[in-house]
């Protein structure tokens, strides 16, 4: 699996987006956890968007937790990017409860879409 930048429509970067690429075949695929969110920015943008870039991890949490796991140089190490979960669910679960003490309902559906989407994966293995 590859952070890689898909291009949209010639006009639009969307960067670190995760795909796997098949080293015998030369294939690459989207990871499914993220696929629903990219098709979704997409179809935000519409048909003829403007020149522009988006980091896909500041939308995705999947996105986030590869980029975090590549900058801490976590590479395979299955137990230290569990660990990498872990922490991010908690520290959502904390900013959670600080909305939620707001009653700032824009910000905990934002939470709660993330900690949707770390779940995905969870649901899958």
């Amino acid at each position: 699996m590859k952070l890689r930048t898909v291009i949209y429509s010639g006009k639009v970067e969307i960067d670190n987006v995760p795909i796997f690429s098949c080293t015998t075949c030369n294939r690459s695929e989207v990871f499914p956890e993220v696929k629903p969110d990219l098709t979704g920015l997409i179809a935000q943008l519409g048909a003829k968007p403007d020149k522009q870039t988006f980091l896909f991890n500041e939308c995705n949490e999947w996105a986030n937790l590869l980029v975090e796991a590549k900058a801490d140089k976590l590479k395979t190490d299955e137990p230290a990017f569990q660990r990498l979960i872990e922490q991010r669910i908690n520290k959502l679960l904390d900013l959670y409860l600080l909305a939620n003490s707001l009653n700032d309902m824009a910000w905990i559906a934002d939470i709660e879409k993330r900690l949707e989407q770390i779940s995905r994966r969870s649901l899958h293995t």
